[in-house]
This record gives structure tokens, C-alpha cells and sequence, in this order.
């Protein structure tokens, strides 16, 4: 039986933050509020861009942490309250981090064996025309943005330039990530199994910012049509990039399928969404689990974690 929030305790929901997903982490907080209600917990909102906010955190049992991006996502909230002595949801900090980080978890992940698109860090003098010759179609991406967020595509050293201004207007590194010709995935991870696989489909050039959270006619397939076997294979490959980065309690790994069938890993996410088009609340769905219970697992799986 999945551990639960315990009766009585009090739960700051924080989200909004400063990051460029602030509206977005807005939302999560709000299902997440929402849906803890409906479970019968007494769950106040916090918003950290606010003055004052550590001081709503007094007599709370537990933060259950729906930031998205820098500042929420990547370890330093993560820092702040356990030195405040306060209980989270989620990944720890070095976890947090990892994950946050797309350009060091992809070189971890080569290290041990997990199957990822190849890659090259981008700088101002980058060889734009051996990247594009190297690796052809790429997606430029910030390293440590998320919901797609300065992400484009490039296929000449030309657009492969102007991507990289486009992703160098965020904080932290650049990297260019090999297209992958394929179906997308997405692998939701609870308590260390893995939730059903859904397949995405959109008419977008790729599942941008506006097919994850504006679109209704962005598909998901749920369940996403692979085989016992190949369902098997995904879920073995999105529990080890999870876990490598040393995350845990819950999030959702991002997967592609290449032209040859082999599964590879593109991000983890360490604090999905949890808004009208998120994933993980989906696939929970499929497996019986409702998003107040969902929520509970949680947030009670979190409460066992040694940080």
C-alpha cells in the first residue's frame, strides 16, 4: 500500500517562483491544491516570489513543491528547506540538480550505458557547420530550461547560429541534441515503479511549449500501443535514468524511439506538471490511481525520505 500524507498534518503548496514557467508552475499549484482539498488535507498556497514567504511555513508538516524551472526545480529550493528543517516532495538536491541539467545528466548517462541522442555543448565559437555536418538535424536547447522553453530546431550552421542566440538568452549552458526520428514517450515514475508509457502526437514540429499546455489537439495515448515486451524495455530504461541521477519519490521521463526500434532517453523531469494537459496525473489515471490519491503517494512516499 502506498504511504500517505498522515491526517492532521498541514501542507504548503508552493509554486509560481520567478522562473520563465512561473505561469505554468501556477497551475500545477493550483490542481495540486485543489486535489489535496479534495483528499482531506488542510494545504495552503506559497508562492516564494512573495515577501514574507518563509513565514507561511510555520507549523507545516510538509512542502509539497510544484516550481517548475531554476529556482525551484533545480536543487537550491530543495537546499533551503532542508536547512529550514522542513520536509519536501520529490528529489533531493543532488537529484534535482542532475536532472535540471540536461547537458551533465546526457554525460552521465553516456558513461554508464543509457541509451541518449548524441550531443555537442555550444558556445560562440562553435563550429556551426561541423555540428550540422557531424550530427545533421539537432534541437538546440537552454541546459537548464524546461516545458521547452528557448528550444528550437536547426539543420545549417546558419539556423543552427540563430538557435543557439535564441537558447544563450537563458542562464547556464547550450547544447545541440541529435533529432531523433521517431514516436515520443513520456514515463511517469512513482515510488520506484513505473506508471503506463503514453505515446505523444502532435502536428507541431516538435512537443513544444504550446503543444504541452495551449493545444487541444496535442494526442496522448494512453496506453501507447507498445508491446508487453517493448513496455517492459521502456519502463527497465526510464527507472535507470531516473534513478542514476539520483532521483526519487516521483517524475516523468522523456523518451524517443529511433528509426531502428531502440528506446532513447531524452530528459528527466524531476517536478512534471501537473496542470489540465500534464502527464503523469494521465497515466496515473490508467492505472486506477485518482490525483488526490496520487498526490497522497506523494506526498507520503516523500515523508520517508532520508534527505
Amino acid at each position: 500500500m502506498t504511504p500517505c500524507i498522515p491526517e492532521g498534518m498541514r501542507v504548503a503548496v508552493m509554486s509560481g517562483g520567478s522562473s520563465s514557467e512561473r505561469e505554468i508552475s501556477l497551475q500545477s499549484g493550483q490542481t495540486v491544491l485543489q486535489g489535496l482539498h479534495a483528499g482531506g488535507v488542510d494545504a495552503s498556497p506559497v508562492d516564494p516570489a512573495e515577501p514574507g514567504w518563509v513565514d507561511k511555513l510555520q507549523d507545516v508538516g510538509l512542502v509539497f513543491i510544484a516550481l517548475h524551472g531554476p529556482g525551484g526545480e533545480d536543487g537550491s529550493m530543495q537546499g533551503a528547506l532542508q536547512a529550514l528543517g522542513l520536509p519536501y516532495t520529490g528529489s533531493g538536491v543532488l537529484g534535482s540538480a542532475l536532472a535540471m541539467d540536461k547537458q551533465r545528466s546526457k554525460q552521465l548517462w553516456q558513461g554508464i550505458g543509457v541509451a541518449t541522442p548524441g550531443f555537442a555543448s555550444l558556445h560562440a565559437k562553435t563550429d556551426w557547420q561541423g555540428v550540422v555536418a557531424h550530427y545533421g538535424t539537432v534541437f538546440v536547447k537552454p541546459a537548464r530550461e524546461g516545458s521547452s522553453i528557448g528550444m528550437s530546431r536547426a539543420d545549417s550552421a546558419q539556423s543552427l547560429r540563430a538557435a543557439f542566440e535564441l537558447a544563450s538568452a537563458y542562464p547556464g549552458d547550450v547544447l545541440a541534441e541529435q533529432f531523433v526520428d521517431g514516436p515520443e514517450y513520456t514515463v511517469g515514475v512513482l515510488g520506484g515503479r513505473a506508471l503506463p508509457s503514453i505515446r505523444l502526437e502532435t502536428s507541431n514540429e516538435f512537443y513544444d511549449y504550446e503543444a504541452k499546455y495551449l493545444s487541444d489537439e496535442t494526442g496522448y495515448h494512453c496506453p501507447s500501443g507498445l508491446s508487453d515486451e517493448d513496455e517492459t524495455e521502456i519502463s527497465a530504461l526510464s527507472l535507470r535514468a531516473f534513478h542514476s541521477l539520483g532521483c526519487s519519490v516521483w517524475g516523468r521521463v522523456d523518451v524517443m524511439r529511433d528509426s531502428s526500434g531502440r528506446f532513447q532517453v531524452l530528459e528527466v523531469n524531476t517536478v512534471p506538471g501537473m496542470t489540465s494537459h500534464s502527464l503523469v496525473p494521465m497515466a496515473a489515471a490508467h492505472g486506477g490511481m485518482n490525483v488526490p490519491d496520487l498526490l497522497h503517494g506523494i506526498g507520503g512516499l516523500s515523508l520517508k525520505e532520508e534527505r
